[in-house]
């Protein structure tokens, strides 16, 4: 589990918030549906197309508080819409990191090679 420190505290059931917990490892199947709802419903509203997730970054924004509530079940989406300024995009980047990896981190991934079985990647 990581954090976030936001720069801008918002409050949540009362209580002013500094910093969310978040885990990308706990974004279910359901969640990333719903993620991609929520995304799609907001800029339906606005008249804009969907584009390859690794550029859709109201997708990245959706993923991001998908992986804070997956850990936080106290927490509402709608508490999270109430966040803003770098805290929107530290959130965003948080899912662009989890659909982006970084060319080292998939070299560290086994890969399954024709056979089935996995191998680690030289």
């Amino acid at each position: 589990m990581n954090t976030l420190k936001l720069k801008n505290p918002i409050k949540i059931n009362g209580k002013e918030v500094k910093e969310l917990t978040y885990d990308v490892n706990e974004i279910t199947a359901e969640a990333f549906v719903e993620a991609e709802t929520r995304k799609f419903n907001a800029s339906s509203k606005k008249g804009l197309n969907a584009s390859a997730i690794e550029m859709d970054y109201s997708m990245h924004l959706e993923l991001g508080f998908a992986a804070i509530v997956a850990v936080n079940p106290e927490i509402d989406y709608n508490d999270l819409n109430r966040l803003k300024g770098p805290d929107l995009i530290a959130v965003a980047r948080v899912s662009r990191n989890f659909i982006m990896p970084s060319a080292a981190e998939e070299d560290e991934e086994p890969v399954e090679n024709s056979t089935g079985s996995k191998s680690e990647s030289a």
